[in-house]
């Protein structure tokens, strides 16, 4: 890899030595470590440290090619690149920034910028941009020099222009693919979700014999119809359990906020109408707008069916996911109502024959997965599982034919502990109380339910000395004592935590 970059450093040296660049970044150890990475191909380079320097050295000097940060005080890179295209509305520039935001993204492509790179920086990535720019520069300058004597140069270098056009081009939908990727690596349940509704729409268009164009249109459509849940919070794209009423309607923004994406976008413009109506209902119960199937264009009714299926039959943290057939009698119920019933009947044959992911969960695998779980499933205070995570397996305990073992330990005379020393003294015993448990039954899940009370799930039968328990000084020294319940799942008819009510 190092021989390679060293290969690209000379070979672009050789090509754009005498080229001008300007490189404007606030930060001073980046803007210092890039400079001298830049100093290896040009000679003739200079740095800013903001916007309004950057702007002010270039009125001064005209560069050839000009590289900024986005977010930099007193004036930002957009701010700077907007009056740079006010001089020159080809200027070479190149955006490098951490922002992801869809913002920043479509008002770069939308003041016509050669490439944008996400920070961490990829030497390797700033190499093949700048090779851009200079092959560009070079054809235009070549080109000028040519024009009045060889016509035939003129057209090769037209084309060479064109090439690069659509290699900035390809250089967006890059970028707005990486977007896509970003928003599905913050939830392991979304991951593969677009891809897989983007290829079970494309084989949905073809059965139904669209064209090859309007297949390939849908497909992208596919990859693209959740952008908008960039704007969706963390707190509630990566919720384990129900959404509540509002957390829904903050959701279902997502469909609009992807057409806004999208909609600003030349090239993306055809498919911001079908990401903005993959939600709607063919009855006019479906969001954003209400609409009904003849104003559901036929891609978003095709992409509404591929999106069901792979909700259905995926696994989600509050629900089992559905087999094929539940999936496909789940779609036929709501054919000519939800979803358009020629449409249905192009898929069914092709969900019959997918071989569903097994993988993908919500469950975590990884300790940093259960960090990210913990935000959702464990108790503040003791840092025991709550009540939510009991429910969840219990619920799903029925399809895992398991043998699992619950003892639910109730402390006694905690209330009266309370009004004697006040809440947060019993707070403070709870805490202390639960890290005993978490020692002693360390290979166990302890949940805290019922405020002062701890159920520990085990995957074999344990019977827990109680005697020992309330020996503890913690209860003794306190007139507080423990009572226990042993449940064996397979034999005791237990749905949710209210079950375990003394």
């Amino acid at each position: 890899m190092i021989d390679k970059l060293k290969s690209k450093i000379a070979s672009l040296k050789e090509k754009a030595g005498y080229f001008s660049v300007l490189y404007v970044e606030d930060e001073a150890e980046l803007r210092e470590g890039i400079r001298s990475f830049l100093s290896k191909i040009f000679t003739d380079l200079d740095t800013a440290q903001n916007g309004k320097e950057g702007f002010e050295k270039y009125i001064l000097k005209k560069y050839d090619i000009v590289l900024t940060d986005i977010q930099m005080p007193k004036m930002n890179g957009l701010e700077m690149i907007k009056k740079i295209r006010e001089i020159d509305e080809t200027q070479e520039i190149i955006v490098i920034s951490a922002y992801t935001d869809a913002e920043y993204l479509t008002e770069s492509i939308q003041l016509n910028v050669t490439g944008y790179i996400i920070k961490p920086i990829e030497f390797m990535q700033i190499l093949q941009m700048l090779e851009q720019s200079v092959y560009k520069l070079s054809a235009l300058r070549e080109n000028e020099i040519y024009k009045e004597k060889l016509e035939s140069m003129v057209e090769e270098r037209t084309k060479t222009v064109l090439d690069l056009q659509r290699q900035q081009l390809l250089n967006y939908n890059h970028a707005i693919h990486s977007l896509v990727k970003m928003i599905e690596a913050r939830d392991t349940y979304t991951g593969g979700h677009s891809e897989r509704v983007a290829l079970y729409s494309k084989k949905i268009a073809k059965a139904m014999k669209l064209s090859e164009q309007e297949c390939n249109m849908i497909y992208e459509s596919g990859i693209l119809h959740d952008i908008g849940k960039i704007i969706t919070p963390d707190a509630i794209l990566l919720k384990p359990n129900r959404l509540t009423k509002d957390e829904y309607s903050l959701i279902k923004e997502h469909a609009t906020a992807g057409y806004n994406i999208l909609s600003e976008i030349p090239m993306y413009r055809e498919l911001a109408d079908i990401v903005h109506a993959h939600h709607e209902h063919c009855d006019g119960s479906g969001y954003p707008r209400g609409l009904k199937t003849e104003d559901i264009p036929l891609a978003a009714r095709i992409m509404s069916v591929a999106d069901a299926f792979d909700a259905m039959t995926t696994s989600r943290i509050y629900k089992t996911k559905k087999t094929i057939a539940q999936a496909i009698e789940e779609l036929r119920k709501y054919s000519g109502t939800w979803y358009d019933t020629d449409v249905v009947n192009s898929a069914i044959d092709i969900f019959k024959s997918v071989n569903l992911d097994t993988h993908t969960q919500q469950t975590p695998i990884s300790h940093m997965d259960d960090e990210r779980f913990a935000y959702f499933y464990k108790d503040p205070l003791t840092h025991t599982y709550n009540h939510y995570y009991l429910d969840y397996i219990l619920q799903n305990y029925n399809s895992k034919k398991s043998s699992l073992c619950l003892n639910v330990i109730y402390i006694k005379n905690f209330t009266s502990y309370n009004k004697k020393y006040g809440w947060s003294e019993g707070d403070i015993l709870l805490n202390k109380f639960s890290n005993y448990l978490k020692s002693e039954f360390s290979n166990f899940q302890i949940f805290r339910i019922f405020g002062d009370d701890f159920a520990l799930l085990c995957d074999k039968r344990f019977s827990v000395d109680i005697d020992k328990i309330n020996d503890i000084s913690l209860l003794k020294e306190n007139d507080l004592h423990c009572e226990i319940n042993q449940y064996d799942l397979d034999k005791n008819d237990i749905h949710d935590y209210k079950d375990l009510q003394p």
